[in-house]
């Protein structure tokens, strides 16, 4: 009886400790999270896709510029959570970014606006981008735009500096 118990049990250990290793999987999704840290550095926009919207129907984006502004705009996002991000035309914007997990939609890379004498903490209105992929390299992030019951994106490509 105790030479079937052993393997037995072991095998048993073996499945929990493989189970525990693997990669954390978005559940909407079935893709695996990206670690904050692949966010950290500078990242510049190479491109804007528009998916289930019409280009001419999305006036502005993140209350800043149409969308087709962003590109070329460089974001430096630094492990703290602070950041920044600057459109071609030279206008600048200090930011609190992070990623959340717990959205049914999948995991979203937020960030709220900090302007002059704000403390992130204080400011409670911010941007949800649901990430389409990063690498450490390149990603996509896509802003959900409402259209009657459904929504349309927008999509950024990032490429890292």
């Amino acid at each position: 009886m105790k030479r079937i118990l052993k393997p037995i049990l072991l095998l048993f250990t073996l499945a929990v400790i493989i189970s525990a290793c693997s990669t954390t999987k978005n559940a909407s999704t079935g893709a695996a999270n990206v670690s904050r840290g692949k966010f950290v550095g500078t990242w510049t926009v190479t491109n804007v896709s528009y998916d289930g919207v019409l280009q001419n129907a999305v006036q502005r984006v993140l209350d800043q510029a149409p969308p087709a502004d962003f590109v070329g705009s460089t974001w430096k996002l630094y492990n703290s959570g602070d950041g920044i991000y600057t459109l071609p035309n030279g206008v600048s914007q200090t930011i609190f970014w992070s990623v959340y997990n717990n959205d049914a939609s999948g995991q979203m890379f937020q960030f709220k606006k900090i302007y002059q004498g704000d403390k992130a903490k204080n400011v409670t209105e911010g941007y949800r981008l649901l990430i389409g992929q990063n690498d450490g390299s390149s990603m996509t992030l896509r802003i959900p735009i409402a259209l009657g019951s459904g929504n349309g994106y927008v999509t950024y490509t990032f490429n890292k500096q």
